[in-house]
């Protein structure tokens, strides 16, 4: 698991590669419920800070470039960065890939390789091609310097925000998480851990112990459905100041509504997911501030159609 230190070296190791991040309130005056913008980082996500933090922390990269198997966020953050380093970049994506995220690939030069119908083909693919191909092979999410990426997020947020309470980030395999949790931590911060009622692996592993296989089944599945957490995610998340809570689809679809109604953030599935846990469901919320507690949500990507929002 990546340490502060990480974070910090992270952060000097992307200074001026990578888009510093926007606050802003959600409503006016002085509002308690602020939102992270990050869904303005180049490629349309966070994944840009871990896929910089790691090539660069390669060195010398081999002929063959890099390789990944991604759900397309991360590979798109990857073909970026391999594009900026002068490398080619092969991609390996489940069939169910969002067509809108193969198209960026493709824009952005990657080698598109489309196998099987879930994450985990795509992985083994991948992990082939870069035994065969001698090319670098860059995990979407567990590995300490993609994480460690993620969390130069969290450190910017707190620069922001220094009276900030809780931190609200949406879970997949975990590497943002780990980031966010990890720097929050050395702030006194809380993270709440949001996912998908069928993409649950970081909650899973929590009441296992150890991570597990779960199923996948959620809206937000391109984004947030990884197979299984990290062990680094789920040490993070066994530290007290972190709250694991899960949402309907039904609620991240009014989530993702709301933010483009009232706010005009056309955001994908994935992030709406963090937003959804603060809604009011008529049972309650997954998660409810206290009176006056100062939250961030962090809206992390936008490789989205949004099409659908009008």
């Amino acid at each position: 698991m990546p340490t502060f230190d990480d974070i910090e070296a992270a952060a000097a190791r992307i200074e001026g590669r990578v888009r510093p991040v926007t606050v802003a309130p959600a409503g006016p005056g002085d509002s308690p419920l602020w939102f992270a913008l990050e869904f303005l980082q180049f490629t349309g996500t966070f994944k840009a800070r871990g896929a910089q933090n790691f090539l660069r922390a390669a060195g010398e990269l081999p002929a063959a470039g890099v390789t990944i198997a991604s759900g397309g966020n991360a590979g798109l953050a990857c073909a970026w960065s391999a594009r900026e380093a002068g490398v080619p970049a092969t991609v390996f994506l489940p069939e169910s890939a969002p067509p809108v995220k193969i198209r960026r690939l493709r824009d952005l030069g990657a080698d598109v390789r489309l196998i099987g119908p879930e994450y985990k083909q795509a992985l083994a693919a991948c992990q082939e091609f870069a035994a065969d191909s001698g090319a670098l092979f860059s995990h979407a999410y567990d590995h300490p310097l993609i994480a460690a990426g993620a969390g130069t997020l969290m450190r910017e947020i707190q620069q922001r925000v220094p009276d900030l309470d809780t931190v609200v980030v949406a879970v997949g395999g975990g590497g943002l998480f780990t980031g966010t949790a990890v720097a929050a931590q050395h702030f006194g911060i809380r993270t709440v851990a949001v996912e998908p009622v069928g993409c649950r692996s970081l909650n899973a592993a929590l009441e296992a112990g150890r991570p597990v296989q779960v199923s996948v089944d959620s809206i937000a599945a391109d984004s947030l459905g990884a197979p299984n957490v990290s062990e680094m995610a789920l040490a993070a998340a066994q530290h007290p100041d972190v709250v694991s809570v899960l949402v309907e689809d039904d609620t991240i679809r009014a989530a993702r509504r709301q933010l483009w109604d009232e706010h005009r953030i056309a955001v994908e599935n994935g992030a709406a997911t963090a937003l959804a846990a603060l809604r009011d469901t008529g049972s309650g919320a997954a998660y409810r501030p206290a009176e006056g507690e100062r939250v961030c949500v962090i809206l992390c990507g936008a490789n989205t159609d949004p099409s659908d929002l009008v």
